[in-house]
């Protein structure tokens, strides 16, 4: 039994004293990689801006002016479909949410193309309850 308390105290100190690993570090990689350190998140002061930015593009700035062209007339009689000059950073999903404010009606579906002349055009398919020519005497186009 001598022998087992022996090793048993041996053990006991070294867990109380710790157990120091001393040599050289083997490098297994050619390339040197910097060690994750601890990142604290940003709890500023004061805020950067003063006041947060508004959002310039709202329902008036989206839509700029319906466009009064023969084509676009033929499209109103024929395809249901009004045709809008609008803000060339707008989206569809904003030019369908402008039209709906703007003049209270449902739209199908939303096409744009962008002209030579760098102006972006959509082409606002309204659905089936709406006459685009009633739509348009409201707007003013005819």
């Amino acid at each position: 039994m001598a022998p087992a308390a022996d090793k048993a105290r041996a053990v006991a100190k070294k867990l109380t004293k710790g157990i120091s690993k001393k040599g050289t570090r083997i490098h297994t990689k050619v390339h040197f990689y910097r060690p994750q350190t601890q990142s604290l998140p940003k709890k500023p002061r004061y805020s950067l801006k003063a006041l947060p930015s508004k959002n310039r593009l709202d329902k008036y700035a989206i839509i700029k002016y319906p466009l009064t062209t023969e084509s676009s007339m033929k499209l109103i009689e024929d395809s249901n479909t009004l045709v809008f000059i609008v803000d060339i950073k707008s989206n569809k999903r904003q030019i369908k949410a402008a039209v709906k404010d703007l003049y209270n009606i449902e739209t199908e579906k939303v096409n744009t193309l962008i002209t030579p002349k760098g102006l972006k055009k959509a082409y606002v398919r309204l659905s089936k309850e709406f006459d685009a020519l009633d739509v348009a005497n409201r707007v003013g186009v005819i």
